[in-house]
């Protein structure tokens, strides 16, 4: 990312609690345009809520998200932040698409149903129109003549393909990925692995939380490193990897390297 150039997620001060468990502790992190970041850290650190944030799943106790130069959530109004009403965070979210670990399809309807439903009713894109597009974007995930099964036909490999076309079919301008191989098994971590570098090919702008460092320092622009709420280190994978600063880091990544 240049200097002149305006990085499309923007986070500020992003602090969360759960009781008296500080779970982020002051974030701020830039996510350029058409990049790759990865956050990695140990279980707790932090890295899913603070995903969850990203499209207000997760309301921050202070701090903020700016998406494409939006607060995400919020409004300004008379120097505060106010909260927005349903329906705009709705629209907000139909720009930031997520998979998450359990790929949270619906068991009652079909692979071409579980893409169509959202863009009808949240973007008004004609039924025809969307069909058309899930079934290329189920091309493009390796699931072509699928349209038809239902989930607990597919292996979990093959769900999680369907969750991240399900997640394009809302041509959002940003992905979340919440350790989207984490429910598989081994053998199928690969084809879900597969899909997400060729999205990083095509310029999509992602965040990913995951454990497959070879994968984050294969894809990713930026690594960012968490622990107990705080981003502790944060730049190019091969740096943040291979050469980190923090003992923290450094005891997790010869742990899991």
């Amino acid at each position: 990312m240049t200097a002149a150039a305006k990085p499309l997620v923007r986070i500020r001060g992003l602090r969360k609690s759960y009781g008296a468990h500080l779970v982020l502790d002051g974030v701020d992190l830039d996510v350029a345009e058409g990049s790759v970041t990865v956050l990695l850290g140990p279980s707790g650190s932090g890295k899913s809520t603070l995903l969850r944030c990203v499209n207000h799943l997760e309301r921050p106790d202070a701090g903020f998200v700016e998406v494409a130069g939006e607060i995400v959530g919020y409004r300004h109004q008379a120097g505060r932040l106010h909260e927005l009403p349903a329906r705009e965070v709705t629209r907000q979210r139909a720009q930031v698409g997520m998979v998450f670990q359990q790929f949270n399809l619906f068991p009652h309807l079909t692979v071409i149903e579980n893409l169509v439903e959202a863009p009808v009713a949240v973007r008004g894109i004609t039924r025809p129109h969307a069909v058309d597009r899930g079934r290329e974007l189920l091309g493009r995930v390796g699931l072509a003549g699928r349209e038809n099964a239902y989930p607990r036909e597919l292996s979990g490999g093959q769900q999680q393909r369907v969750a991240i076309a399900r997640a394009l079919a809302m041509e959002p301008r940003l992905l979340l990925f919440d350790e989207p191989t984490s429910a598989l098994d081994p053998e199928l971590v690969g084809e879900v692995l597969a899909v997400i570098r060729d999205l990083a090919g095509t310029g999509m702008t992602m965040i990913v939380v995951t454990h497959e460092i070879g994968f984050a320092r294969e894809v990713a622009d930026t690594a960012v490193f968490l622990d107990a709420g705080r981003i502790v280190e944060s730049g190019a994978p091969a740096d943040v990897l291979e050469n980190p600063r923090n003992e923290r880091a450094q005891a997790f990544l010869s742990a899991v390297l």
